[in-house]
This record gives C-alpha cells, sequence and structure tokens, in this order.
C-alpha cells in the first residue's frame, strides 16, 4: 500500500463523509413532506418512511470512513492515557488488528446476505413496496467494507518500518481480494480459479470450526457470562472503540456457540438496527441542536434571562439552570450543552465576581438535565433497548428533570443568602462598572421563535400528535427558521451543522451496532434468561432489588460508557423490573418507563462523578488553565449529592415520574 493510495483512501473517506451528511437535510425534508401531507391534506405516504430509513442507513454507514479516519470512535481510555508511550503505541496496534479482524467477517457475511437481496430484490412488503430491505442491507455491506479499509489503511499509517508495513499491504490485498472473490463467485458460479479458491476458503473455515477446538456449549452459562464480562473489561481497557469491542465479542460468541454460520446472527443483528425507524430522531435531533448552536441562540438565551434575574443574589446562577433547562430541551445532547455554558456562562460568572467553585458546579449539574430533559439521546436509546414508546418515557422524564433543576436553584440561593460574598447582586455589579447586556430586537425574536419551537416539537409529542422522529424533522426546519432570524444562516454554517451531525452520529451508531449484535446473541444463548433468574433468586425485596441494579450502575459508571452500560445492563435489568412489577404497586409499562428514569439519573449521576465524571472533562477542555480538574470534582459534589436525593425521592414515590404519562394518556 503506497502512500498515495493510503492518502487516496484517507481523501476519499473525508470527501463521502462530508457529502453524506447532506443525506439528514434529505431525511428533514422527507420527514416534513409526509407531516404536512399527513396533517394538513389527510394523505398520509408510506414512502417517506422508506425513503427515510433508507437515506439515514446510509448516512450511518458511509460516514464510518470519516469517523474512523479522524478517530472519533468512542473508547475508554483513561487507563490507556496512563500508559507509557511505547506502551500505547501496542495498544493502539491491538486495537486496529483486532477491528480488522472484526469488520472482516462482518463485511464478508454481511456480503453474502447482501447479494442474496439483490439477486431477489428483497422488497418491503408495504404499500409503496420499495426494495428498502435489499438497500439496508447493501449499505451494511458497503459501511462494513469502508469501515475495514479504512482501518487497513490507519494500520499501515500506524507501523513505521518497511518489512511490518509490506506485512500489512499483503494482508490488506488478501482480505480485500477474499471479499471481491466472494462477490464475484457469486455471480460466476463456483468455476474457475475463483471457485477454487471461495470452496478452499469455505473448507479451511470447516476445519478450523473454533467450536471442534473450544465450544461454549458444553459450559454452563453462569461461567460464560463471567469470562464475556471479564473479555469486556479486559478489552475495554485497552483503550479499544467500544463499536469494536461489542462487536468483535459478540463475533466470538457467535463462531463459539455456532461455528462459522453463527455470523449470520451478528450480520442479522446488525441489519435489524438499520430498519428502526425511532432511531431516525436521533440524528434529527443533534441536526437541530447543531443549528441552534451554531445560529448562537445559547448566547442569546443567557442574554435573554439576565433581565429576569433582577437584583436577585446569585441571579446569574440561577439564570444559567434556567438556560440549561431550555437548551436541553432543544438539544438532548449534554457534552455539547456543557462546553456551550462553559463558553458563555463561565465567563460572565467569573467576570461578575461569582465563587469559581460554585459557577464550576451549576454549570456541570445543569448541563447534565440534558440526559432528563426530553429530547435526550440517552433516553431515545433507552427507550429502543428496553422497547418502551420514545414519547412516554420523554414525558416521564419532565419532571424529575425539573426536580432536579428546582433543586439546584434552591441551593444557590440558599448559600447565596447564608454566604452573600459567593454571589454580587446587579446592584453591586453595577457599582463596579462591570457592565450589562441588552439584547437587539432580531435577537429577541429568536428566542421567542427558539423558545415557541420547543413548545410545538415537545408538546406535538406529549399530546400524540407526532412521533418522535416526525417532530424531530419539523424542528430541525424550526431551528434554521431561527437561525434565519438571528442572522446566521449561511451555507457554511449549515455544513458545519451537517457535519458535527454526521461525526456525532456516526460515532454514536457504530457503537450501538456492536452492542445490538452483542446482546442479541447473548439473550440467544439464554445469558437474559441467566441474568434474570440471578436477580430472582436474590432474597430481597423488589425495592432491595432496584437498589441492587443502581449500585451495579455506579460500579460500572466508574470505567465504562453510559452506551455500553445501556445495552449490557438494560436487556438484562428491565424484564425483571416488569416482573417485579406487581408487587411493586406498578403495571409492567409503568415499572418500565419507572425505571427507565432512574437509569437516565443514575447515568446523569455517572456524568458528574469523580474521577472519571464526563462533564468534568468537557468543562475542563473549555475552561480557563487557572481551573484545575481537582477544582471542578471538588466543586460538583454538593449537586452530586443533590442529583442522589433526587434520585431517591424518585424511586420513593414513582408518581415524580409517572404522573406526567398517565394523566396525558387519560
Amino acid at each position: 500500500m503506497s502512500r498515495s493510495v493510503s492518502s487516496s483512501i484517507d481523501t476519499f473517506s473525508r470527501f463521502s463523509g462530508l457529502a453524506i451528511g447532506q443525506l439528514y437535510l434529505l431525511c428533514a425534508v422527507a420527514t416534513l413532506y409526509e407531516v404536512i401531507a399527513r396533517y394538513f391534506f389527510h394523505a398520509p405516504t408510506q414512502w417517506a418512511f422508506e425513503v427515510v430509513m433508507v437515506l439515514c442507513a446510509t448516512a450511518w454507514m458511509l460516514s464510518v470512513g470519516y469517523v474512523t479516519q479522524r478517530n472519533r470512535h468512542i473508547g475508554i481510555t483513561v487507563f490507556y492515557l496512563m500508559a507509557s508511550d511505547r506502551t500505547r503505541w501496542r495498544l493502539d496496534l491491538f486495537a486496529l488488528v483486532v477491528g480488522v479482524i472484526a469488520l472482516f467477517l462482518l463485511a464478508g457475511d454481511a456480503m453474502t446476505r447482501a447479494l442474496e437481496s439483490i439477486d431477489l430484490v428483497e422488497r418491503a412488503g408495504s404499500a409503496f413496496n420499495s426494495p428498502e430491505p435489499m438497500m439496508l442491507k447493501s449499505a451494511l455491506m458497503v459501511g462494513a467494507l469502508f469501515y475495514l479499509v479504512q482501518l487497513l489503511v490507519n494500520l499501515y499509517r500506524h507501523v513505521e518500518t518497511a518489512i511490518p508495513r509490506m506485512l500489512i499491504v499483503v494482508i490488506g490485498v488478501l482480505l480485500v481480494g477474499r471479499l471481491a472473490l466472494l462477490a464475484i463467485g457469486h455471480y460466476s458460479g463456483d468455476f474457475g480459479v475463483i471457485g477454487w479458491s471461495n470452496n478452499l476458503v469455505e473448507t479451511l473455515a470447516e476445519d478450523l470450526n473454533p467450536t471442534q477446538i473450544i465450544s461454549l456449549r458444553d459450559y454452563d452459562i453462569g461461567s460464560v457470562s463471567v469470562g464475556i464480562v471479564i473479555a469486556l473489561i479486559l478489552l475495554m481497557m485497552t483503550g479499544m472503540p467500544l463499536g469494536v469491542v461489542t462487536l468483535i465479542v459478540s463475533i466470538i460468541c457467535a463462531l463459539l456457540f455456532f461455528g462459522p454460520r453463527g455470523l449470520y446472527l451478528v450480520s442479522t443483528n446488525a441489519y435489524g438496527l438499520l430498519e428502526n425507524y425511532p432511531l431516525v430522531a436521533v440524528p434529527l435531533f443533534v441536526l437541530m441542536a447543531s443549528l441552534l448552536e451554531k445560529a448562537g441562540i445559547a448566547e442569546d438565551l443567557f442574554d435573554a434571562m439576565a433581565v429576569f434575574s433582577g437584583n436577585l443574589r446569585g441571579g446569574v446562577a440561577v439564570q444559567t439552570v434556567v438556560v440549561a433547562v431550555i437548551m436541553a430541551a432543544m438539544s438532548g445532547i449534554m457534552g455539547g450543552e456543557i462546553v456551550m455554558l462553559g463558553l458563555v456562562a463561565l465567563p460572565q460568572m467569573l467576570r461578575l465576581g461569582y465563587d469559581r467553585k460554585l459557577s464550576i458546579g451549576v454549570i456541570c449539574a445543569a448541563g447534565s438535565l440534558a440526559t432528563l430533559i426530553p429530547p435526550s439521546v440517552v433516553m431515545i436509546v433507552y427507550a429502543l433497548s428496553a422497547q418502551v414508546a420514545i414519547g412516554d418515557l420523554f414525558m416521564a422524564g419532565v419532571l424529575p428533570g425539573l426536580l432536579l433543576a428546582s433543586f439546584y436553584i434552591v441551593f444557590v440561593l440558599i448559600r447565596c443568602a447564608i454566604n452573600p460574598s459567593l454571589a454580587p447582586t446587579a446592584e453591586e455589579v453595577a457599582a463596579r462598572g462591570a457592565g450589562s447586556t441588552s439584547l437587539s430586537s432580531d435577537r429577541r425574536f429568536a428566542v421567542i421563535l427558539s423558545i415557541m419551537l420547543i413548545i410545538f416539537v415537545m408538546g406535538s409529542i406529549y399530546a400524540g400528535i407526532a412521533s418522535v422522529t416526525e417532530a424531530a424533522g419539523v424542528g430541525v426546519f424550526g431551528a434554521i427558521i431561527v437561525g434565519a432570524v438571528r442572522g446566521r444562516l449561511t451555507w457554511s454554517m449549515m455544513q458545519v451543522a451537517i457535519t458535527q451531525t454526521m461525526s456525532t452520529v456516526g460515532t454514536i451508531i457504530w457503537l450501538i451496532l456492536g452492542a445490538v449484535s452483542f446482546v442479541g446473541i447473548y439473550n440467544l444463548v439464554g445469558g437474559g434468561d441467566f441474568m434474570r433468574s440471578l436477580f430472582s433468586g436474590l432474597d430481597l425485596s423488589p425495592m432491595g432489588v432496584i437498589l441492587v441494579m443502581m449500585g451495579i450502575l455506579v460500579i460500572l459508571g466508574t470505567f465504562m460508557e453510559w452506551i455500553a452500560i445501556l445495552f449490557i445492563t438494560v436487556p438484562i435489568f428491565a424484564p425483571v423490573v416488569v416482573q417485579m412489577a406487581p408487587e411493586l404497586g406498578l403495571d409492567p409499562d409503568s415499572a418500565k418507563l419507572w425505571f427507565g428514569v432512574l437509569f437516565v439519573m443514575n447515568i446523569q449521576i455517572y456524568f458528574l462523578s469523580p474521577p472519571f465524571g464526563p462533564a468534568c472533562f468537557w468543562l475542563k477542555s473549555v475552561a480557563p488553565d487557572y481551573i484545575t480538574l481537582q477544582e471542578i470534582f471538588m466543586a460538583v459534589l454538593p449537586f452530586i449529592a443533590l442529583q442522589i436525593v433526587g434520585l431517591g425521592l424518585v424511586m420513593a414515590f414513582p408518581e415524580i415520574a409517572l404522573w406526567l404519562p398517565n394523566a396525558l394518556a387519560s
């Protein structure tokens, strides 16, 4: 692989990623068309749903080259960063090799399924009857190939000496050549050299059947589960992308349980993810948030709230919480919100003379509300995993989110009343000549439109008027209008927002894909039933079991990303909670909603908790240099205590979470 070839592949990955992001805008257009046709002309269109699914799946899969080339995949790097440079190099090499193996196996089986689907021109069987299944399977095949090729380029670049590079080139040619022969042989038949080579590979695969060496069916599921957990933890500690970790573990499990034919289960589970229409809401909500962020709405909201804080001591901290709640209802992405507050609110509070720890704690805690206040991406992924209605879960998160926001506000006001030196009043600021902020008419109008957009988008979901995906699609165009009113809507701004969306969603989707494959296979071999029986066998009350689950989530939160925690625990925990529903005094659907809120609140605690709280690291990335990470950790401790109190209240009084969805349902 020459330097020109690797550079060409890098260029293609970068170009395809930037180009493919435009498909999300087309998804929003098709969704908006469907909403208008359905609600204004009473003429629903089936084609819009299938077109949107194909566009989104294509964008998810083809963005992987860009994400991999830029090393944007999510990994647990805490232990990785502690290692020496030489050890990191070895860990990166190991991660790349494992990734190449996983993607080659996935690409090979995905290609087989895709080519069979193309032969049949497999159709959806709906009123529109588009070839959606064929196109989704083709997208999975192409995405896996993109990922594999870019990983090979990254591996080639990672080594620096001639002989290892030559070895990588040879291996790369063999792997890609094998896939090419598989495709050619599918159409030409088993004739000549191609047929001979394909038959040879199949014979070798059968002879090297992993189940002949070690078959997991010979072991009890408890021992297998322990082994799987150990494997997951060890691989995660290397800093390897979490999507590769869960994908390789699912592939190994499939091979050791079912032999080479078990790869079919991996590609089938991955394909099932692409068919999940509610998941389309994720890129649309992310695009809406990105557009509002680039339009400067965070600054406008913050300045607008200054009018209401008046001469209240601690008023700027209070308005920061209020702005955070509004921004959470616009974005659903915690990291982006904390970064925005860190860039906008932190300098403002420091300039006005606010206590540093109070300012830091308020920003981290208020920013983390984006995980609980809809449209939370965490909630969307939980709902898909636990098979809960996304709209109902959104409604269940509203009151707990507002409860925590109220706790933060009351805490700030009490602390400032006890110790006035923590926060000056507006009069004291004016006396120092710190100045004030005013809003122009267009900025005021943009703020009003933003709040109306939130009410319209979330209100349509709560009222059952529109689905989550439809509301998200309309929200994208609402954000475009807000940007135009704000005077920030330009082609370059749109492209930055689209690229940010493509990168964010491309990072998440492959992690979800690996996790879905792993969970599907683990449940198929009886893992889910085993874990449920394990919890059921505990000599504890139902609330005691819930407390054990919360403790497990806290422990996992010390070294895992939230999405890995979700896909490992929720498929096991949620059915146990449903079984205990009568003893908890709840119906099964309410029990899943209630536990979903508890799960998200626990994840919110994890986002703040040292030593690995992501919120603290996000704020540190934009905070002044003199603010240390240790100071941020100390500043968030009182707010973690408030979060634990809120979690305890929702556990003790489930109606806090369930009242709003029940009231709207009735």
